[in-house]
């Protein structure tokens, strides 16, 4: 496995110089900040993940004012407590994408967040101060504990929602096996194991945040 500051060397030369390549690289949100978000906004981006996989993005955009609407702005104590009768407005809410299974996952993740919230009386701290070196330990809690949150999805809302998360994308794999990190694209709870120590200690050795390392690991071979 390569030291981080040999592959940022091989994105800079991708991408037209060290200086180029740092004007692409984003920085995670301030943990505090992200702690101070409502449960709402973890809620919002849990759908938005949901809804966009394996749909067209531009449309998912496009209708999110509908979803808002329709999800009474994602507040998470009401939506936890959607019944059937709410289920049948979504389903024929012309203002969203009208799919069954993802509708109910909205509300199945509401109501892990509720559930969180009772467990740590604050989930959005509990959330943005989770050590990012256990980044696996939480996405795995994610997946078990919410719905349609497996792969890279919760990673993808941990991203959106400025948390300092890398995310598993096509591109990332491909320098993860380039690396000998994996011999493959990582699904198995060893090769994410794997993934987050060789995270871990690129982390250490640059000081840079896990968002900055994800991107330039995508940029060294794209």
């Amino acid at each position: 496995m390569r030291r981080f500051d040999e592959i940022f060397q091989i994105a800079a030369d991708r991408k037209g110089g060290a200086g180029a390549l740092e004007a692409l690289l984003k920085s995670p949100a301030p943990v505090e900040e992200l702690a101070r978000r409502p449960a709402s906004d973890w809620l919002q981006e849990m759908a938005r993940a949901v809804f966009q996989a394996g749909f067209s993005w531009t449309v998912i955009e496009t209708k999110w004012p509908g979803f808002r609407a329709a999800f009474d702005d994602f507040d998470v104590n009401r939506v936890a407590f959607y019944h059937d009768e709410d289920v049948d407005r979504l389903l024929s809410d012309p203002g969203i994408v009208r799919n069954g299974r993802k509708i109910q996952s909205v509300i199945a993740n509401a109501q892990m967040l509720r559930d969180l919230q009772a467990e740590t009386e604050d989930v959005s701290g509990h959330l943005a101060r989770w050590p990012v070196t256990e980044q696996n330990e939480l996405v795995t809690m994610l997946g078990k504990r919410g719905a349609h949150l497996g792969g890279n999805t919760a990673m993808r809302v941990l991203r959106q929602m400025g948390w300092d998360a890398y995310v598993t994308s096509g591109d990332v794999s491909k320098r993860l096996i380039l690396e000998g990190v994996v011999d493959k694209p990582p699904t198995s709870k060893t090769a994410m194991k794997a993934v987050q120590g060789a995270f871990n200690t690129w982390h250490k050795d640059s000081g840079r945040p896990m968002t900055q390392i994800s991107q330039v690991l995508a940029m060294s071979v794209a």
